[in-house]
This record gives structure tokens, C-alpha cells and sequence, in this order.
């Protein structure tokens, strides 16, 4: 489903990725953890088309995203993607949220895209908040409505950054129940999280980063019990703790 061959990505003089690999399957959940600046959301942002970057090869179901033929903003209509601080219109409506990319990126008519979303937010328990404006939301049902935003627009790929850091520890639960839901249903997920309670449950296999480089991509159960570079170790030692 996603595929990075040796991606590496400039700011200027500052190589923010280097020579990134991954792979990542139809259905398969992968959780990247790392210091902070070690390149884990330019990872994601290139993925998604967000940012370009120099060097390698990056195909989404595919697509590839670094070819200038390639038509991004079609590409991005299959890729969901949810930020730290949720990045919903503050002047829409929630409903108004999740029906305008609909009607303008996949074309569905107004009345269908209305009904996707109020089942989605139905199914997310935001229905009674749909004539709300994101302000008037708490951050977990702001969240929810962004994670809501993503999904109604049948996305192969859902992509996570720290969809929990703005939250408060009562409203965290209550979005990684959601993704934890999500993960079940089969959905091939990219997911940036510290949350490791989280990433022992739900996720396939853990990538470490560090420095801009991918330094440990395993299976859940090695990259906990068994890490193989120092540097994992010694970022695990410090937030199990």
C-alpha cells in the first residue's frame, strides 16, 4: 500500500530524511516513535503529498507521489490524514467540515455527501454536535470530528500525527478507543504516537526514528522485548519509564 525507497528530503541545507525505507501493507497497522526533530511528521507530510522531497522513490497503491504527472490532490482524496491540532475550518460547522471535501474534491452531490456524514458522526457519537462550530467542542470531540472529516471520504490509507498530544489525558482514551476501532475494521494505518499501551495492542510492527534516518523498523513483539539498536533501547528505557 506504501512503499518508500531510499527517500531523502532537504529544508534548504538541513536534510530533514535520509534514506528512508518502508513498506507497509493492505491492512497492516505500523506505529512510528522517536525523539522529537527525528523527521517522523516530514515522513507522513511526504506521504500524503504535503511536502516534496529530492531523493528516492515513493508509491502510494501505486501512485507514485514524486512523479510531476501525478495528480496529488486526487492521490490525497485516498490518503486520511489527522493532525495534532486537528486543523478543522473554525468558521464551518462540523457537518459543513466533513461535506465540503466531498462535494469538491469527490463530487458527490450535497445531499448524499450530508448523509455520509451524519452516519459518520453517528457512528463516531458526534451527531447532536453537528450544527456546532469546532470551537465549541471539547479537543476530544474535536478530534473525533477530524478523524470523522478523514474517514468520510473512503480512504485507503489513514495516517496519524499525534492525534493525542493536544489532549488532556481524560479525552485521550476516547480517541485511541476510536483508532483501536479502526485498526479492527482492517484499515491500513501510519500512526506517529508515544502512546506505547497503544502501540502494543493495535500495531503490526513499531519503526524507530532518530536523526532523520529510520534506525529500527520490527515486528511488535521484537521491537519491544528485543530491540536491536542501542539507540531504541535507550529511547524505550526512557519512555516506559
Amino acid at each position: 500500500m506504501i512503499t518508500l525507497d531510499k527517500v531523502s528530503k532537504w529544508y534548504g541545507n538541513f536534510r530533514a530524511l535520509k534514506d528512508c525505507s518502508l513498506d507497509v501493507t493492505k491492512g497492516e497497522v505500523v506505529v512510528i516513535c522517536g525523539p522529537s526533530g527525528s523527521g517522523k511528521s516530514t515522513l507522513l507530510k511526504i506521504i500524503n503529498g504535503l511536502e516534496p522531497f529530492q531523493q528516492g522513490e515513493l508509491k502510494v497503491n501505486g501512485v507514485s507521489v514524486g512523479d510531476p504527472h501525478t495528480d496529488l490532490p486526487r492521490l490525497r482524496a485516498r490518503i486520511g490524514m489527522v493532525f495534532q491540532n486537528f486543523e478543522l475550518f473554525p468558521h464551518l460547522s462540523v457537518r459543513d467540515n466533513l461535506t465540503l471535501a466531498q462535494v469538491k474534491v469527490l463530487g458527490r452531490n450535497k445531499p448524499e455527501a450530508v448523509d455520509k456524514s451524519a452516519c459518520m458522526l453517528e457512528r463516531l457519537g458526534l451527531l447532536d454536535q453537528q450544527e456546532k462550530f469546532p470551537a465549541q467542542l471539547s479537543g476530544g470531540q474535536q478530534q473525533r470530528a477530524a478523524i470523522a472529516r478523514a474517514l468520510v471520504m473512503d480512504p485507503d490509507v489513514m495516517l496519524f500525527d499525534e492525534p493525542t498530544s493536544a489532549l488532556d489525558p481524560e479525552t485521550i482514551g476516547e480517541v485511541l478507543a476510536l483508532m483501536e476501532e479502526l485498526a479492527a475494521s482492517g484499515m491500513t494505518m501510519l500512526a506517529i504516537t508515544h502512546e506505547m499501551g497503544f502501540a502494543r495492542r493495535v500495531a503490526h510492527r513499531l519503526v524507530f526514528m532518530d536523526g532523520g534516518a529510520i534506525v529500527e523498523d520490527a515486528p511488535k513483539d521484537v521491537f519491544f522485548d528485543s530491540p536491536q539498536a542501542l539507540r531504541t533501547r535507550e529511547f524505550l528505557a526512557k519512555i516506559m519509564r
